[in-house]
């Protein structure tokens, strides 16, 4: 996974429980989904088509150093499924663990704000490096068969 961005938790983040209130991360995460895919198809116009099951893992204190990661799954003729983690990284020794995961979909548009083709460019260049990668992924469980 591709670090995308980090950030502090601050108290302005945290709900009545004393963690990082949900909406908030959900925003962030909304937020670097956005800005992984529009580096990706090569645009600043991208849109959130779909947030699928968001699994909070662990609470969120005010003051730890939140990383959110994300990998392309998949490229379509106009959308990017990515997989995203919002990792809570401990400074003092480095370890990170998850915090939240989910996967979403963006569409790239156009200028009225309409599904816009990604360039043939770019989807032949993911497209190799996804199959690349399932490729290595299927050898990998064979072996470990």
């Amino acid at each position: 996974m591709e670090l995308i961005t980090s950030t502090i938790c601050k108290t302005k983040d945290l709900g009545v429980h004393g963690n990082m209130f949900g909406g908030i991360l959900l925003s962030l995460l909304d937020e670097s989904g956005a800005i992984f895919c529009a580096k990706i198809a090569d645009t600043g116009k991208v849109v959130t088509l779909k947030l699928e099951e968001v699994v909070f893992k662990e609470p969120i204190k005010a003051g730890e150093i939140l990383m959110i990661y994300g990998e392309l799954l998949e490229i379509g003729n106009t959308s990017m499924t990515i997989q995203l983690e919002a990792r809570i990284h401990d400074p003092e020794n480095g370890n990170q663990f998850i915090g939240c995961t989910t996967r979403m979909v963006f569409v790239k548009i156009d200028s009225r704000g309409r599904p816009s083709p990604i360039s043939k460019k770019v989807k032949n260049h993911y497209s190799d490096k996804l199959r690349k990668k399932k490729t290595e992924k299927n050898e990998l469980t064979i072996t470990n068969n």
